[in-house]
């Protein structure tokens, strides 16, 4: 299956989805550091939502709605049980780090994917308050400001910095998982929790981490993010090596000269 849309109209959506992306993250910034408690809902074991959840997801929409009428949404707040339709589909995080904000962390995003023909075509991930906007569209490269990201050269595990993300409700294998932590804490510069998915993988995009793996996500904690790997050439797959990965609740990412590697460490613990 392949997208109908277009790499010239790709290119005009994303100009109107960063500009979207931005005033959502405005918003976002103008509340930062000042929801209380009260103001605050629990989903569930380890899962927050705030009323700046809902207001960012609502602008998304209605802007996303204008930029291509009679799209399809998935979102985490908005009908987060529906299945990809044959009509283009946003797949949308308002505020990937929700906990991260709430609690005052610089460390949050909205992500933004457009899927369609099996694939994201368009994803941005917006980092309001560090003023970084991670831009790709499928065959046009990764971007960050406007800079060209690209993976390339060599590069060993044990020089590596790795990204990942702790199980938060799902415990199953947190045995096999502490085990690989502790492997890699031996065989890696270090590990790094970022608290938002969306940023892991805009970093690992970026170079800045050298690997990315965790469990457990949702197809909104990645669309965005799998697009910005990709573009920049990196590897992302889940952990047994295949291509399925959105609604795989399992990922991979990695830079193109450790994936091989990288797949085996994680599999072996966790597949």
């Amino acid at each position: 299956m392949t997208s109908g849309l277009a790499l010239s109209q790709l290119k005009n959506y994303l100009v109107e989805v960063e500009a979207l992306c931005k005033e959502v993250g405005t918003f976002q910034m103008q509340h930062w550091q000042t929801v209380k408690s009260v103001d605050i809902a629990d989903k569930g074991l380890n899962q927050l939502v705030s009323f700046v959840d809902k207001e960012s997801e609502q602008k998304l929409m209605d802007g996303l709605s204008a930029i291509l009428p009679g799209s399809c949404f998935i979102g985490e707040e908005y009908n987060p049980d529906s299945v990809l339709s044959d009509e283009p589909t946003w797949i949308i995080d308002p505020l990937d780090g929700t906990t991260n904000f709430l609690h005052g962390l610089p460390v949050f995003a909205v992500s933004v994917a457009l899927w369609d023909g099996g694939s994201a075509q368009l994803g941005v991930v917006h980092a309001p308050a560090m003023q970084e906007t991670f831009t790709a569209v499928r065959g046009g490269g990764a971007y960050l400001n406007g800079k060209v990201l690209q993976l390339t050269g060599e590069l060993n595990l044990s020089q590596s910095l790795i990204a990942t993300g702790f199980p938060y409700y799902d415990f199953e294998k947190m045995s096999p998982y502490l085990e690989l932590l502790s492997d890699l804490m031996r065989s890696t510069h270090g590990l790094r929790r970022m608290g938002s998915a969306a940023i892991d993988l805009a970093y690992m995009a970026a170079g800045r981490f050298d690997a990315f793996y965790e469990m457990g996500l949702a197809p909104w904690d990645v669309a965005a993010g799998i697009l910005l790997v990709e573009e920049a050439g990196g590897f992302v797959s889940n952990f047994t090596g295949g291509t399925s990965v959105l609604f795989k609740r399992e990922i991979i990412a990695a830079h193109p000269a450790l994936a091989k590697e990288f797949l085996q460490r994680v599999s072996d613990k966790l597949a």
